[in-house]
């Protein structure tokens, strides 16, 4: 039997939601062990001058607990 732990993190960057995505995922998977997938809970950007400059994302990330 498995048990999985949800933790919810906020990551961002200047190029894509998707790189945003890619660096949330990378940055949790150096902290947490057994990180088995990732929802998109929401998209934010940050607009200054009429153009978008940041993009966020809230991410859920879930892990397999160890025995």
């Amino acid at each position: 039997m498995s048990v999985a732990r949800v933790t919810e993190i906020i990551a961002s960057s200047t190029v894509s939601f998707e790189d945003a995505v890619q660096q949330g995922v990378a940055r949790a998977a150096k902290t947490l062990k057994n990180v088995e997938a990732v929802w998109v809970k929401d998209q934010k950007a940050t607009v200054k001058e009429g153009k978008i400059v940041e993009y966020r994302v809230g991410l859920k990330v879930t892990f397999v607990l160890e025995d």
